[in-house]
């Protein structure tokens, strides 16, 4: 039986003026998001530093750094009180005593895995978080082509902790959305078809409606 899934937008931009834009597009039809931040090191982009980042009070943020040193924004991270903060696992850091800071704060953990990384060699950060997101795109970037090959993670990680919240980060769009949904996720994140779309609340809703079909036809 298919699981309820979120559509949840995110958001990836590296200056104000374009994320207030896409914040003021977002907040018309969700209330809860993703915003990227990169530290130019772990991904070669650049996002907003997180420091002039800022979202609305009926917001439910989620905070997906894609840095090499988690620890140094924690700090900024504890003003911010994001719902759910997420790291990678390849991180140059040991996660797990930045989790524990983190849930002490009762923000929620999660950590994210790059095509590369095979589930049970991270076995400890995934017992330990709240959250795992296979990440299936390009780092610092949106618009690339979905790794499908990265749903055969799904399992793997259910099995370690059934009770864990999985999302999915890469490529996500109306045509392949209805699939991801049926692939034991919680969470879908789509960045460049909402951002980059005429009407993205029309779209959100067209793709709210893909997952809630059960077959091939309907």
């Amino acid at each position: 039986m298919i699981r309820e899934v979120s559509i949840v937008p995110t958001i990836l931009e590296n200056n104000k003026k374009d994320y207030r834009a896409q914040v003021e597009r977002i907040n018309v039809f969700t209330r809860r998001v993703q915003i990227d931040i990169t530290d130019g090191v772990f991904a070669p982009s650049e996002t907003l530093d997180i420091t002039n980042i800022w979202w609305p009070k009926n917001w439910e943020a989620d905070l997906h750094l894609m840095v090499t040193k988690p620890s140094e924004y924690l700090d900024t991270i504890f003003k911010l009180m994001p719902s759910l903060c997420i790291f990678h696992a390849e991180a140059s850091e040991n996660l797990l005593p930045i989790f524990e800071a983190l849930k002490a704060r009762e923000i929620k953990t999660g950590v994210a895995l790059l095509p590369s990384t095979y589930p049970g060699k991270v076995k400890d950060y995934i017992e330990a978080a709240d959250h795992v997101l296979i990440f299936a795109g390009q780092l610092g970037a949106q618009g690339g082509q979905a790794d499908l090959l990265q749903t055969e993670k799904i399992p793997l990680v259910r099995n370690m902790k059934p009770e864990l919240e999985i999302g999915w980060d890469g490529g996500a769009n109306i045509s392949n959305i209805r699939a991801l949904a049926h692939d034991d996720l919680d969470i879908i994140n789509v960045g460049s078809a909402l951002a980059t779309a005429e009407n993205p609340a029309e779209l959100y809703e067209q793709m709210v409606a893909e997952i809630d079909k059960s077959g091939v036809l309907l």
